[in-house]
């Protein structure tokens, strides 16, 4: 039995992880869990990172006390964040930002100056979203170009890797991420950065995933009880890893949702796809040599936010409830487009529903109530999830048989089963835990205890079940007619 540890974070909690290898079979066992999120300083959005440093310490440590048997650690996280080092102590300079801080949208219009959105496109393959490390990067140099000026910079997952001892590198999927990359020679775009007139020495050399990235500190292993265990570059952006569990053979075509806070729905491809007429879809390091080719959704973010108020209104939040609470409310009654921008931030998600409702116009909407706010998240996820594999379906040519949903939001069945409906095709959901499956299999190809991606699909097909939702044939007719006012929206 060989042994991986993973860790895995997303932007509401983080989990350590064994995954332990025998006889083609993979078993977790969860180690550790912390609560992850947003801290407001003076109205800005930052990450915690020393904390999840900690977390992280703490993880190795409860790791080592269940196996001193540890092969590798691997570290996957979400996109486009980074934390600034000083190029020469390599000290954190300031706490990371939060992707949801509004800087981002002031970077759209500096970026803009510059470079229209269509040739920006033409360049990175990205999905225009204001989040971007593009946009909050020129946001930075703008209102503290101090800070910029003895600074190189780390993405969240090598930043947490180079705090456990590891090299100062930054790996490929989640470099991807950021809309600064080449997507065909997979490098930094130089020409673009010096365009944006940002310093080159700004950003660290990219390395491929299933990659060594150093050893945990000898001080740390003395700590934990562990030996100096290798690094490992995973698929470092989480979907990435996610993507690496599909269940699908080698060579299949696959269309896939990894659904959690985020919703990525999309496909591999073995080069970018850059045509402006597509820019729903975005061209993302994969592992195998392989595109992630997806569109960006907000997905369990708005049912994650809507149980949050509802928690501090004193109300019944569990999931039970709420899909109970749903089901009450009218189908298709209200919908509205997830990716709007009255959803980005934290707070108030049902007023902001409710809001936006009343603001497209739609019927009754002022008298939208907790159940109506939740039935049309659902609703209007699973009619993105069809709006989106329709998209996917005609850009790549392919026709897909069924849609492979992985991650945590599988565990919610009420959405598997609305969007199993609204695109007419079967929905398979599972695994759950396929992020960090992922990470634990680029761990066991980089250290040859698996081949090939080939082989480490069928380990997880041998590994996880997976549950199948068939199309409810009355629920599709109304999805039918709820897709028309879906696409109506603004």
């Amino acid at each position: 039995m060989t042994n991986f540890l993973a860790f895995d974070l997303g932007a509401s909690s983080g989990r350590a992880i064994i995954g332990s290898l025998e006889n083609g079979k993979l078993s977790l066992q969860e180690v550790h869990r912390f609560v992850n999120g947003h801290k407001r300083i003076n109205n800005e959005l930052f990450w915690d990172y020393p904390t999840l440093v900690q977390e992280l310490k703490t993880g190795l440590k409860k790791a080592a006390a269940v196996t001193g048997n540890i092969s590798a650690v691997g570290i996957d996280t979400w996109g486009v964040d980074y934390v600034l080092f000083d190029r020469n102590s390599k000290e954190m300079i300031t706490l990371p930002y939060h992707y949801r801080d509004d800087r981002g949208d002031r970077g759209v219009e500096l970026v803009q100056k510059v470079i229209s959105k269509d040739d920006l496109y033409r360049r990175t393959g990205i999905q225009f979203m204001p989040l971007n490390t593009i946009y909050q990067l020129a946001a930075h140099k703008n209102e503290k170009p101090q800070e910029l000026e003895n600074a190189v910079f780390l993405h969240m997952p090598d930043a947490l890797g180079f705090a456990l001892g590891g090299d100062f590198t930054t790996e490929y999927t989640d470099a991807s991420t950021g809309n600064l990359l080449d997507p065909v020679k997979r490098d930094w775009d130089w020409e673009l950065i010096d365009l944006l007139g940002l310093p080159r020495e700004l950003f660290p050399e990219i390395v491929p995933p299933c990659t060594f990235g150093g050893k945990i500190s000898a001080e740390l292993a003395a700590e934990c009880g562990l030996a100096q265990i290798p690094i490992v570059k995973v698929g470092s952006h989480d979907t990435a890893s996610a993507v690496g569990a599909v269940p699908v053979p080698a060579g299949a075509a696959a269309a896939y949702v990894s659904c959690g806070t985020w919703a990525l729905l999309g496909c591999e491809l073995d080069n970018p796809c850059c045509d402006v007429n597509k820019q729903t879809f975005t061209n993302e390091g994969g592992l195998n040599g392989k595109i992630r080719y997806l569109s960006n959704i907000m997905g369990c973010w708005l049912l994650q936010e809507c149980r949050r108020d509802f928690k501090l209104r004193g109300m019944d939040a569990s999931f039970d409830t709420l899909e109970a609470m749903a089901e009450s409310a009218e189908p298709c009654g209200f919908v509205i487009n997830p990716n709007a921008a009255d959803f980005v931030a934290p707070d108030k998600m049902p007023e902001r529903i409710k809001n936006y409702c009343i603001a497209t116009r739609q019927p009754g909407a002022e008298n939208m109530d907790e159940s109506a706010i939740l039935r049309a998240v659902y609703d209007s996820l699973a009619l993105c999830f069809a709006d989106k594999l329709a998209e996917l379906e005609k850009a790549s040519g392919t026709s897909y048989k069924v849609l492979n949903i992985i991650g945590g939001g599988t565990q919610d069945g009420r959405l598997m089963q609305a969007a199993a409906s609204a695109i007419g095709k079967p929905v398979v959901a599972g695994p759950i835990e396929a992020t960090a499956i992922g990470n634990i299999l680029a761990q066991a190809i980089t250290t040859g205890d698996l081949a090939d991606w080939g082989e480490a699909r069928e380990v997880v097909r041998n590994s996880f079940p997976v549950e199948t939702y068939e199309v409810d044939a009355a629920a599709q007719k109304i999805f039918a007619e709820g897709m028309k006012k879906f696409k109506a929206l603004p």
